[in-house]
């Protein structure tokens, strides 16, 4: 309420409590209170979605260290190896020795597509000299030598590369023994003659050669070149005896059997001889 007026000039003035109220009656409502409860949720959901994103990235980068780890690289070897032995003892390619070619496939595409056959045998274990004498039986000296060193270098071309990228990481740490570490070292610091010798020398197994050799740090012309080379006179009379099988008395075919024996008798030899080195080892 108003007081009454001043003696001097009469103006009106406000009561102190009217003057204190009077503020608290202009307070208009608006949209501030919404804007400023809308920005939290908003920056609530930014935030929520990054950690979702940040967490199925990382889920997938360890997927992918796991699945590229070298143990998990090994058993994928592995389980591609029991595959294609089992694939091998199924479809018994050996029958070709006695069933013969399929005879819609001859000439030279017939000599192509039993080379790839054969590597891909060779890389499944099947024994090559089956293989080399079915190359003979079926194509001839000649043609037969061509197509079976062709599928050697193949299946051990495979073989090197599956070994390389899937096994060596996990492998390498496991060469603690000396003689593990003395054929490391000489496949990795003499590859092709290394090779050359495994090839020529008919006790090293064809498969452990190539997984030994995928191990070490041998590179890949030196194996390659070695490996064509070195298989040359084994591979050569195993496709001359089959090739001249019909004839088991023919020159051919005893030369052909006596590159074979003596080979492997001078092998055993050689081996036993040195029998009791390898054992101190």
């Amino acid at each position: 309420m108003l007081d009454a007026t001043t003696r001097s000039g009469g103006t009106a003035t406000a009561s102190p409590r009217a003057t204190a109220t009077e503020p608290a009656v202009a307070a208009p409502a608006g949209p501030a209170p919404a804007t400023v409860s809308g920005a939290p949720a908003s920056a609530a959901r930014d935030a929520t979605a990054a950690a979702s994103s940040a967490a199925s990235t990382g889920l997938a980068s360890r997927c992918a260290r796991t699945l590229l780890s070298p143990w998990s690289r090994l058993s994928l070897l592995l389980v591609l190896l029991a595959a294609a032995g089992t694939s091998v003892l199924l479809f018994q390619p050996q029958r070709l020795l006695t069933h013969g070619w399929p005879p819609q496939l001859g000439g030279a595409a017939a000599a192509v597509v039993f080379a790839v056959a054969y590597g891909l045998c060779a890389v499944a274990f099947l024994p090559r000299p089956l293989l080399n004498l079915a190359a003979g039986a079926l194509f001839g000296s000649q043609s037969g030598l061509a197509a079976a060193l062709a599928g050697t270098v193949l299946g051990a071309g495979v073989s090197f590369g599956l070994g390389r990228v899937l096994g060596q990481d996990a492998l390498r740490p496991l060469l603690r023994g000396r003689l593990l570490k003395a054929a490391d070292g000489q496949l990795s610091r003499h590859g092709f003659r290394s090779m050359l010798a495994a090839r020529l020398f008919p006790g090293v197994p064809f498969w452990a050669a190539n997984y030994c050799a995928a191990v070490s740090r041998m590179g890949w012309p030196a194996f390659l070149l070695a490996t064509a080379i070195g298989s040359v006179p084994n591979t050569a009379a195993y496709v001359v005896a089959g090739s001249r099988a019909a004839a088991p008395t023919s020159p051919a075919f005893l030369i052909a059997m006596a590159c074979i024996a003596v080979p492997a008798l001078v092998a055993a030899a050689v081996t036993w001889r040195k029998r009791h080195h390898l054992r101190a080892r």
